[in-house]
Parts: C-alpha cells; sequence; structure tokens
C-alpha cells in the first residue's frame, strides 16, 4: 500500500518525492523553440500538470500513459493552478512495492451494498421483457466490468465503482419522478436507467488507468448499449416493437441534446426526466469533488473549471456550521 501525502496536501513551493501515474505525455516547444516534457501525472486524490525542462529524453523512450513514476519534483502554480516542475524521473521498478490500484480512485461507497440496491432494483421491475434483457445482456462478466468502470475518465464519478454509483442514484431521481408524476412508467424509466450508459464497459479502460477504448472512440457509448439492447431484444420471444424502440429511445436521448452527443432530442416525458436526471446525478457529483479537491489557495473560490464555464464557489465552513444550526435547532 503507497503511503505517502496527496498531491492535495502540498504547498507552492514544497518539494517533494513522489510516485504518481502518467495520465497524458507529451514533448513540446516553447515559443523560443526549447523542447520540454509536458505530462499530466495523478495520485488517488486527483491529477497535477507537470512539466520538466531538461533531462528527459531518454526517460521519453520508455515513458507511456498509463506507466507508474517516481519523481523528484518542486510544487509550483501556473496562471492560479496547481502544477509540478520536475528535477528527476523514471519509471517506477518491482521493488518500490507500488501498484495501479495505488493510483485510481474508488467510490466511497460500500461495492456490496450498491450491488445489493442494484439487485433489489432489478427485483422491483414489473416487466417480464426488461428483466429477461437485463439478464441477457447483464452476464456475470459484463457486470462486473459494470460494477467496476468509472461514470466518466475525469469529470463526473470518475473513480473504480463510478458508473454503479452513477446509474443508482439516476434511479433514484427518476423513482421521485414517478413519486411526483404517477403517469410515467417507472419500468421505462428504471431500464433506461440503467442501460443508458451501460456502453461505458466497452468504451473506457480502468485497469491501468482511466482511458477511452478504439472502440468507445470511433463508435461510443450511446451507440454501443443501443446496438446491444436491439441485438439482445430479438432473442426474446415476443419483446413489443414499441417498448424496444421506447427504451433504446431513452438511450439514445439521454444526453439531451444534439450538440452534447445525443443521435435525437428526447421526445417523450420519460426520456426527459432520465436526460434532467443524469445531467444531476453527474453536475452535483462532478460540483462537489471540485469543490473538495480544487480550492484556489486561501481563496473561497475554485480554479476555472472548463466544463462548467466558471469557478465554483466554496462556502466557508463556519457559513455551513450556522446554516445547518439554524435549519435544524
Amino acid at each position: 500500500m503507497l503511503n505517502q501525502k496527496s498531491i492535495l496536501e502540498h504547498e507552492v513551493g514544497e518539494d517533494a518525492h513522489l510516485f504518481l501515474l502518467i495520465t497524458k505525455i507529451e514533448k513540446k516547444v516553447t515559443r523560443t523553440n526549447k523542447e520540454f516534457l509536458s505530462l499530466e501525472l495523478r495520485d488517488i486524490s486527483g491529477t497535477i500538470a507537470a512539466k520538466m525542462w531538461d533531462g528527459f529524453e531518454v526517460f521519453l523512450q520508455s515513458a507511456k500513459e498509463g506507466k507508474i513514476t517516481k519523481v523528484d519534483c518542486k510544487f509550483d502554480e501556473y496562471n492560479g493552478t496547481p502544477q509540478l516542475i520536475i528535477n528527476r524521473i523514471r519509471l517506477a521498478i518491482e521493488s518500490d512495492n507500488v501498484t495501479h490500484s495505488d493510483f485510481l480512485p474508488r467510490s466511497q461507497r460500500n461495492l456490496d451494498e450498491m450491488k445489493a440496491e442494484w439487485n433489489k432494483v432489478v427485483d422491483e421491475i414489473s416487466s417480464k421483457y426488461f428483466r429477461e434483457l437485463i439478464q441477457k445482456i447483464f452476464d456475470a462478466e459484463t457486470f462486473e466490468k459494470y460494477c467496476n468502470v468509472p461514470a466518466g475518465k475525469a469529470w463526473h464519478h470518475s473513480y473504480i465503482h463510478g458508473l454503479l454509483e452513477h446509474t443508482l442514484e439516476i434511479i433514484k431521481i427518476c423513482k421521485t419522478a414517478c413519486d411526483i408524476h404517477p403517469e410515467l412508467n417507472r419500468d421505462l424509466l428504471v431500464a433506461g436507467a440503467i442501460f443508458h450508459d451501460f456502453g461505458k464497459t466497452e468504451e473506457l479502460t480502468y485497469e491501468t488507468n482511466f482511458d477511452y477504448t478504439d472502440k468507445g472512440k470511433l463508435i461510443g457509448h450511446i451507440v454501443i448499449a443501443a446496438m446491444r439492447i436491439e441485438e439482445k431484444a430479438k432473442e426474446i420471444s415476443g419483446f413489443p416493437e414499441a417498448l424496444k424502440n421506447q427504451l433504446i429511445h431513452l438511450v439514445l436521448s439521454h444526453q439531451g441534446k444534439l450538440e452534447y452527443a445525443s443521435p435525437v432530442i428526447p421526445k417523450m416525458p420519460e426520456a426527459v426526466v432520465l436526460y434532467h436526471a443524469d445531467e444531476l446525478s453527474a453536475k452535483s457529483n462532478a460540483y462537489l469533488n471540485v469543490a473538495k479537491n480544487d480550492r484556489q489557495g486561501n481563496t473561497n473560490w475554485t480554479n476555472f473549471i472548463r466544463l462548467a464555464e466558471t469557478a465554483i464557489y466554496i462556502p466557508p465552513t463556519d457559513e455551513n456550521e450556522n446554516l445547518k444550526e439554524s435549519l435544524f435547532d
């Protein structure tokens, strides 16, 4: 088990010797035509940009994304964003006693509890067609991947077991919507939530690093899931064509807009609910993680977050405590 301070615990100007995982690596050139090594490195708490100005040529011959490194570095910042300046770097060796699991974050939720929650959700589905479809698609190997894969590479639920956690959150939101609007098709919504990101089991890798597979880049998780539903529904006797098309529509439209990579926009009430449930789960998780891990110095703000198109405000702790007292005393 790796025993070192996380990158979040170091201050600007501090020297450190750390094991870190390479998530990006590239040789670049400055405006004055000087070559340097640009990296993104991660530990279990997150990622950080890094630069090395000299002496990296030999290392670059064997280094690649997904490799573990040991770095002698100084913590710095550029435009208000933390970065490392690397003095020396090498690949980890067997005697270092570090593994990829030391660097890949995991869900804070207990996996067995999430699996039990999943089983309860599936058992509560009344449609025999959806239950059989789930059984056909989620064989033991596929379910294992589904339970381990992150929901995303970097933005939301980007940790081991993240997709399962994200899916269970969406199901809870969808069930609440059904309680408010009982005319919604609860089975369809729950099945749509289960399958909406199923394709990420083939789109993402998670064994040594979070990244996209060739199939993921070429086809994408939305189409992968739609294709699998179409294929397996044919194996189920009497599966209603209309019901199958509605389920596939929920999968295809769950990102809400064409410019967000949904092949179609939501055209059913259940599709609209699933889209917003997905957004709520994803963005709540992303903003909470950013607020926890990306505070800018001693301010109450994070750095500018490109995917959020804003910095995020972090209320002072004492304000949060006062709010709790005023609400619940």
